[in-house]
C-alpha cells in the first residue's frame, strides 16, 4: 500500500524551496508523483484522489486538519500530539485513524493558525487562544506544559450565524420564550447569558443580536473575534491583542471597553466575561448603555452571580455588598443555557436579577425547562412560566404595553 510519508517525502525532492512555488505547479508535481507511484503499484481513482487532495493540504493548507475543518458535520476536533486526533460529530466523540507525520509537522501547522491571528506561540508562552478565517476557536498548549506532545482544541462554528428560528426548530428554545426575549431584547434590557463549555453561549449571543433594532451603534468585544452581528450598519468590532514577544502592546478586554465606553456606543457585547473586565462591564452596565449582551461561564444563575463577584474582585478591592448592588441594578435577565446528557442544547432558565436587599441579590425565574422523558434517545419538555417580569419599565419606555406582546421579528 502505498505510504502518503513516502510521497510527501518525494514531493519535497522535486520542490524547489529557494523560491515561491504556486498552487498550480505544486498540483502538477503531486500528478507526476502519484502517476509514478501507480506505475509501480495500482492505486484505483478514489484513493489517487484523496491522495492528491490530502497531500495538497499537507503543503498548502492545514494538513490532514483540513478534511476536518471542511466537514460541516464536525463541531469540535481536540489534538493530542501527533498520534491522538478526536472528534465530535452528532454530539458523540470519535478517534480518527488519521496521524501527523511528525511532531515538526504538527508544530508547523499550529504556527500557521497562530500567525493567521498575530498571535505568538512559544516555549517561553506556551499557551494561546486564536481563531481561524472561518471564525472557528483555537486553544494550542505547548510544551513543556503539555506534556504528551503539542495540544490543539478546535471549536467550530456554523458557517452562517444560526437564527432564532433554528434555534426553535431544534427544540432548543420555544417559540414563546423566544418571542419574549425578543421584545426583550428591542426594549433594552441588560441580557447576560450564563451555561457550561458547549452549551451554545456564543451561538444563543448571535441569534439574541437580530433582535437589536438596525439603527443603533453597536461595539463588540472579544478575546477572539466570533460573534457575527448581522444587520446592524453602525457596527464596530473590536478584539484583544496579547503582549508581543518584547512583552509589550497588550490590548486587554479592559482597555477595549473603557474604550468603547468613549466611542458613544448604544449598545456593549462583550462576548465572554471570564475576569477582572466584569467590574468594567457592571460600570457600563450602569452608565445608560441599556440593551448590552454579554456571557459567562457558569452552572446556573446563582452560581454566575457568584462568579461575577468573584471576578469583580480580581481587579479591584470593592465590599461585596458594592459590588452585589452593582449586578443588581446592572443586570436584568440571566439566560441560562445547558448541554443535556442527549448532547443537545437548551435554554433551561430565564431569571430575572430583581433587586439587592438584606446583603443579597434576587432573582426570580421567569422561564424554567421541566422535563417529560425521552422518545427515540432525545429528552422532551416543556418550557414553563414561572413567573412575570417585574421590572417592566424598559417595556413600557419602548412602547410595549404587553409583557409578552411579541415582535415580527420571525
Amino acid at each position: 500500500m502505498i505510504e502518503a510519508e513516502q510521497l510527501h517525502a518525494r514531493i519535497l525532492e522535486e520542490l524547489d524551496l529557494t523560491r515561491e512555488v504556486e498552487d498550480e505547479e505544486l498540483t502538477k508535481i503531486i500528478h507526476q508523483v502519484l502517476k509514478e507511484a501507480g506505475e509501480r503499484e495500482y492505486i484505483s481513482l478514489g484513493e489517487k484522489t484523496a491522495l492528491g487532495k490530502e497531500l495538497f493540504n499537507a503543503f498548502r493548507k492545514l494538513d490532514l486538519l483540513q478534511e476536518f475543518l471542511e466537514d460541516d458535520e464536525i463541531t469540535e476536533i481536540m489534538i493530542n500530539g501527533t498520534q491522538n486526533i478526536f472528534y465530535e460529530k452528532e454530539g458523540k466523540l470519535y478517534q480518527s485513524e488519521k496521524r501527523f507525520l511528525s511532531k515538526e509537522k504538527l508544530e508547523d501547522v499550529i504556527q500557521q493558525i497562530v500567525a493567521g491571528s498575530n498571535r505568538l506561540v512559544n516555549e517561553a508562552s506556551p499557551i494561546v487562544d486564536a481563531r481561524l478565517s472561518d471564525g472557528s476557536r483555537v486553544n494550542v498548549i505547548l510544551a513543556p506544559v503539555a506534556l504528551n506532545g503539542p495540544i490543539v482544541t478546535i471549536r467550530k462554528f456554523p458557517r452562517e450565524a444560526v437564527t432564532m428560528q433554528q434555534l426553535i426548530m431544534w427544540n432548543s428554545i420555544s417559540k414563546e420564550v423566544a418571542d419574549m426575549l425578543a421584545v426583550y431584547v428591542a426594549a433594552g434590557y441588560n441580557i447576560f447569558i450564563s451555561g457550561g463549555t458547549g452549551s451554545g453561549k456564543t451561538t444563543f449571543l448571535n441569534a439574541l443580536s437580530q433582535f437589536i433594532p438596525k439603527d443603533e451603534r453597536i461595539i463588540t468585544i472579544e478575546d477572539n473575534a466570533e460573534l457575527k452581528i448581522l444587520g446592524v450598519a453602525n457596527l464596530v468590532s473590536l478584539e484583544a491583542r496579547n503582549a508581543n514577544a518584547e512583552g509589550t502592546g497588550e490590548v486587554t478586554i479592559r482597555d477595549l471597553i473603557k474604550s468603547a465606553l468613549r466611542m458613544r456606543p448604544t449598545r456593549i457585547i462583550v462576548g465572554e466575561v471570564r475576569s477582572a473586565e466584569a467590574i468594567d462591564m457592571l460600570q457600563a452596565l450602569n452608565t445608560g448603555h441599556d440593551g448590552s449582551l454579554s456571557t459567562g461561564h457558569a452552572n446556573s444563575p446563582n452560581d454566575m452571580l457568584s462568579r461575577l463577584e468573584t471576578m469583580v474582585l480580581m481587579g479591584m478591592e470593592i465590599p461585596l455588598p458594592a459590588i452585589r448592588r452593582q449586578i443588581a441594578s446592572g443586570i436584568d435577565l440571566i439566560v441560562h443555557l445547558g448541554r443535556l446528557r442527549d448532547k443537545s442544547r437548551k435554554v433551561l432558565e430565564v431569571t430575572e436579577v430583581i433587586d439587592y436587599q438584606n446583603g443579597e441579590i434576587l432573582i426570580q425565574p421567569i422561564y424554567s425547562f421541566a422535563e417529560m422523558g425521552e422518545k427515540n434517545g432525545k429528552i422532551q419538555g416543556i418550557w414553563k412560566k414561572v413567573h412575570g417580569l417585574t421590572h417592566t419599565g424598559k417595556l413600557m419606555a419602548a412602547g410595549y404595553k404587553e409583557e409578552a406582546e411579541d415582535l415580527d421579528a420571525y
